[in-house]
């Protein structure tokens, strides 16, 4: 063996790629097994390619030819031109003789190619990796389902010319289901941008991030043809100032500003009928009701079709749900998820993304670093120590499972979806900002220990030594929904009534435990060293126990009055110092 290897490589050793690309091709157009390539050398040329600089107009070739068939596209070329074409839409690249890229241009299907300068600039930088991300996000946007070449068939005809005399034909065959799916996909996005254009009152100073904290639609990124239909629905409140005139937080809370969440409008097979869309559903010109909800017409009134499939919400990342969301996510639709699409485990498992086979015998202990949160930080650079219990998070309330998929039939269905995935990222995002690394952050002192017990699926309570007494408190965090996120302290002694709506307004404003709290300890600081003034009248005391909080989960009890007399975040945080 070693000397037929030995005699393989003095025979190749003066080869060029260009004929080690050649033979590996050779090789896979002659597979034994027709039905798929040769896995090694498939695997042998696209190692092959990605470290061969591309300096010529065959090597790029050869390296589109690759990332469409990775994709699961075809590949066609004409002299200087190469199309990667899928079912319902295809990619014309233009090449130089220098192995440079003149121009790109997508064409869905039934319009004329427009071009692309984001696809351009990533195949002029020769960034291949996200030239394929991109490619795959429209790939998937484009894959709609449909009984393969059945019914009557739609042709669309690529024509290049290559001279007077000649032309070139690539044809590409659509069976009727997917045109409709394709149609009605359209006619949906279409309501949702006029759904977006609709008048609303501004909740947030930055108008990009309330409309996707508030927008009926939420933001829709789309417009162009190299762009899958996008719906950001979630990111992290601004407080009114500029990024850059914000004092840095701890590094959770500045990397959970740039989570954006956000959903991928596609269709997807089901396994009952379902009517679709053909044309809008929105009269002309679009309507609000008395509570300001879009006013839509019923399928009986606006041409539809009867089709094996629905629309999708791909979750982009997937939302951990508890099973009190996952059914009024259904309750809005009349459309069930899957079971088979839904893994149960304990909630705070999902939000840090262990292993959903790993098990838990443990408490989970989490340290979060919070040097630089304020002017005051704890001596010696503290760190905050959470810690979940197990069997607090193990009870059948309390178990989760990541969402990726929401199915859908209808247009008004978005509003309402989109405020119950906002009500869940709210609380998710709050609970993840307790959870660095599980374990002890190596060289740090932690000056706050802190327990967080499930309350209820939408409210949890954070118990922690206080710095002013040799006695317990907590605070219970209550979420009644998205915009509606209030905070009250339980313990003896708190002698400042206005402290509960104080915390709250920071908590909505930084969606930030940490941040809270440590907020919390120098307020509480502050009160032991500052005398007891006349005009502060102390508050009753509550009982330290977590009994006391959970009696006031009731939306119609204390925070339910509190939170309707709330200002807003402006007002009540203006003398927060962060």
């Amino acid at each position: 063996m070693e000397s037929k290897i030995s005699k393989l490589h003095l025979k190749f050793a003066e080869k060029t790629w260009h004929e080690t690309f050649q033979l590996v091709r050779r090789c896979m157009d002659k597979p034994k097994d027709k039905s798929q390539p040769c896995k090694p050398l498939v695997s042998s040329l696209e190692r092959l390619q990605e470290v061969f600089n591309v300096s010529s107009m065959r090597t790029m070739r050869s390296r589109l030819e690759m990332i469409a068939k990775q994709q699961g596209m075809g590949f066609h070329l004409t002299e200087a031109t190469c199309y990667l074409t899928a079912e319902l839409f295809y990619l014309e690249v233009v090449l130089l003789p220098y192995g440079g890229v003149e121009e790109v241009k997508v064409a869905p299907h039934g319009k004329s190619p427009v071009p692309s300068e984001s696809f351009l600039q990533l195949l002029r930088s020769k960034d291949f990796d996200e030239f394929s991300v991109k490619l795959a996000g429209l790939f998937t946007q484009y894959n709609i389902p449909g009984d393969e070449y059945t019914g009557s068939l739609t042709v669309i005809i690529i024509c290049t010319m290559q001279s007077f005399n000649s032309l070139c034909f690539i044809l590409l065959c659509f069976s009727e289901t997917r045109l409709k799916l394709f149609s009605s996909m359209q006619w949906l996005w279409r309501d949702l941008q006029q759904i977006s254009q609709l008048p609303s009152v501004p909740k947030d100073s930055d108008p990009r991030v309330d409309m996707i904290n508030h927008g009926r639609s939420g933001c829709l990124i789309a417009g162009q043809e190299d762009c899958p239909m996008t719906i950001q629905f979630h990111t992290a409140p601004t407080d009114g100032t500029k990024a850059s005139d914000r004092p840095l937080l701890f590094e959770e809370t500045a990397a959970a500003e740039t989570l954006v969440q956000a959903a991928r409008v596609t269709v997807g097979v089901s396994d009952a009928a379902h009517r679709l869309q053909m044309a809008s559903l929105l009269p002309q010109p679009p309507q609000l009701d008395p509570q300001g909800h879009p006013v839509f017409l019923s399928f009986a009134e606006a041409p539809h079709e009867t089709l094996p499939a629905c629309f999708l919400l791909k979750l982009q990342p997937a939302v951990p749900m508890t099973l009190s969301f996952v059914n009024g996510l259904r309750q809005i639709t009349d459309v069930p998820i899957p079971d088979v699409d839904l893994q149960w485990a304990p909630l705070p498992k999902l939000l840090t993304g262990r292993s959903l086979g790993s098990v838990d015998e443990q408490d989970t202990i989490y340290t979060v670093g919070i040097d630089g949160v304020s002017v005051q930080p704890l001596p010696g650079g503290a760190a905050q120590r959470y810690v979940l219990l197990a069997a607090a998070w193990e009870e059948p309330a309390q178990r989760a499972a990541a969402v990726h998929s929401v199915p859908f039939t209808h247009p008004a269905h978005v509003p309402a979806l989109l405020q119950l995935l906002r009500h869940r990222s709210a609380i998710n995002a709050l609970l993840r900002s307790c959870m660095g690394p599980p374990g002890d952050a190596a060289g740090s002192f932690c000056g706050l220990h802190l327990e967080v017990l499930p309350e209820s699926e939408t409210s949890f309570s954070v118990t922690f030594q206080r710095p002013d007494a040799d006695s317990l408190a907590v605070l219970l965090v209550n979420v009644r929904d998205s915009n509606q996120i209030t905070c009250t302290l339980f313990g003896s002694g708190i002698v400042d009534p206005s402290l509960d709506e104080y915390l709250s307004c920071v908590m909505r404003r930084f969606m930030s435990v940490p941040v809270t709290l440590k907020t919390l300890h120098g307020k509480l600081e502050e009160f032991s060293s500052a005398p007891l003034s006349p005009g502060r009248p102390p508050t009753a005391e509550a009982d330290n126990d977590h009994s006391s909080a959970a009696a006031v989960t009731d939306p119609n009890g204390a925070l339910a009055a509190h939170s309707q007399s709330a200002t807003g975040p402006e007002e009540g945080c203006a003398a927060a110092e962060f």
